[in-house]
């Protein structure tokens, strides 16, 4: 029993650091463009392999 008098607070500041990183991440931008990224690396391979093909058929 006398465990759990340590444990409380701890959990209670644990989750209030992570509710506080959470905010944090929200405010400065993290969650603003989700599919950006996914979209930006399909077709960075597309234009990637375009140039190359233009490179071998000029040879």
């Amino acid at each position: 029993m006398e465990v759990i008098y340590g444990l409380l607070p701890g959990m209670l500041l644990l989750g209030i650091v992570g509710v506080a990183i959470f905010f944090w991440a929200v405010k400065s931008g993290q969650y603003d463009d989700m599919d950006g990224a996914a979209h930006r690396i399909l077709m960075e391979g597309d234009t990637k392999s375009k140039t190359e093909s233009e490179d071998n058929n000029n040879d």
